[in-house]
């Protein structure tokens, strides 16, 4: 399986592992999820951990682009956990497709990954 989601604390952080390509198959898995929480919660927080990953399939891509306009809003940080350069350069790439704010993390910082997002935003300056 390319895409694993979990739930942690009571659901307001939606845990997402994956591998390989990710495949339109696996965006009907995970957006269902992503939306319940949204609706139980409002806002969520992330963690997307690749590993092993590869990218996505021709269609995956395109529903990846309809997720990020379609939760523009809904999610308030996002923790990428990689192990890859592109991979960080992706992260840096989706911020502008997001309001989340978002934190890039090698696998050795999977903890630290963790603790910021269970951590207060900072107050506006």
């Amino acid at each position: 399986m390319a895409v694993q989601v979990n739930e942690e604390n009571e659901g307001k952080v939606l845990i997402v592992h994956v591998s390989g390509k990710l495949t339109t198959e696996d965006y009907e898995r995970f957006v269902p999820e992503v939306e319940r929480l949204v609706a139980k919660h409002g806002k969520i927080r992330m963690l997307f951990e690749m590993h092993d990953f590869h990218g996505w399939k021709a269609g995956a891509l395109w529903e990846d682009t309809k997720f990020a306009v379609h939760h523009y809003r809904d999610i308030d940080r996002l923790a990428v956990i990689g192990e890859k350069k592109w991979q960080k350069g992706m992260t840096t790439f989706c911020r502008p497709f997001t309001k989340a704010e978002t934190r890039y993390f090698e696998h050795s910082q999977a903890d630290e990954a963790r603790a910021w997002l269970q951590q207060e935003p900072s107050a506006p300056k």
